[in-house]
């Protein structure tokens, strides 16, 4: 079983005088895109018991991820999405972020976990923050962690509260995965692969065996103990890029459950993946990412059309090899 644990909320989505709302939330699209890559994943997170709370558990439930937790009494959490004519979003929040009673019932709930993910919001906004991190603390014993900031600077304006809670989990995590535009604000100044490569000595030999940083059109690049790796990013016409990072994610940590590499016990080989896999991943997101983005709203692909998508640039690249002079 896969965990995310984070918030779930609904994105209103507003386009010239079109006017849209879909469910979203970082991790909640995380835990819909590896259970579209066919993986058992639950979702632990709030909702109210209101309408978009409704449409927050029906949305899970259609792509079969678990909700173990119930609706609480306050307002499901509203994000406000203003696209710009380059397909950009731009977010206001209307946000209720709490998990009473959680930590009592973390060895039920995460009883069999062997990845936990999270992130975002959910990992910098008090009360449920303490929360969130007591859980990746019960459960780094068993399972590989993962951790992205996606961090949102007009809900956290300190960056330097933001700086040391980011820095707390990614010393907890496996896999962590950032944006450029989120290390440039963390560390403002500094080239954001350097921050990256930074990142990987957090926690010594028990800290990441990853950072991944995407960058837009100049494609994922991450490194690990064997290295460093980049895929460039694919091109597709851009319909939006509201939950393209989170596809991305989603798709990194099925690759890493698809080689076996999750759970504690394989900490160690995940380590010494080497920087062939390692750009192997990077692509298998990347194309991930590219199908979210070809289409309107947070919209993971399924692992047939990843597959799909995969083999038909496979099959361009074989094309294009072939025609190539012999010397």
């Amino acid at each position: 079983m896969l965990t995310v644990i984070g918030e779930g909320l609904v994105d209103v989505v507003q386009r010239s005088s079109d006017v849209q709302a879909h469910v979203g939330g970082s991790p909640l699209n995380v835990a819909v895109g590896l259970a579209r890559l066919d993986h058992p994943v639950q979702f632990i997170g709030r909702y109210g018991r209101d309408a978009y709370g409704e449409a927050v558990a029906a949305h899970l439930k259609s792509s079969s991820v678990l909700l173990p937790v119930a609706p609480d009494e306050l307002p499901t959490s509203v994000a406000t999405a203003l696209i710009d004519d380059d397909g950009a979003a731009s977010y206001t929040f209307d946000l209720a972020w709490e998990l009473p009673g959680l930590v009592d019932r973390l060895p039920f709930m995460l009883q069999g976990t062997t990845l936990l993910h999270t992130g975002s919001i959910a990992t910098m906004l008090a009360p449920g923050a303490a929360d969130v991190l007591a859980a990746v603390e019960h459960v780094h014993p068993s399972a590989t962690i993962s951790f992205d900031p996606n961090c949102r600077p007009s809900i956290i304006t300190d960056v330097d509260y933001a700086r040391r809670q980011t820095e707390k989990f990614v010393t907890l995590a496996d896999v962590v995965k950032a944006s450029d535009e989120d290390l440039a604000w963390l560390y403002p100044g500094e080239d954001p692969l350097d921050s990256a490569r930074r990142w990987l000595a957090l926690g010594g030999s028990e800290g990441p065996a990853m950072v991944v940083v995407t960058r837009g059109a100049e494609g994922p690049w991450g490194v690990n103990a064997s290295g460093e790796a980049h895929f460039p990013a694919p091109s597709v016409n851009v319909a939006d890029t509201v939950g393209a990072g989170d596809s991305f994610m989603a798709a990194l940590l099925s690759g890493v459950v698809d080689l076996g590499l999750d759970g504690a016990q394989n900490r160690e080989d995940l380590r010494q993946l080497s920087a062939g896999s390692l750009r192997e991943l990077l692509s298998h997101a990347a194309w991930a990412a590219a199908v979210t983005v070809s289409r309107a709203g947070a919209n993971p692909p399924t692992r047939a059309e990843l597959n799909r998508m995969e083999l038909g640039e496979s099959e361009s690249t074989d094309a294009e090899s072939a025609d190539l002079p012999s010397n």
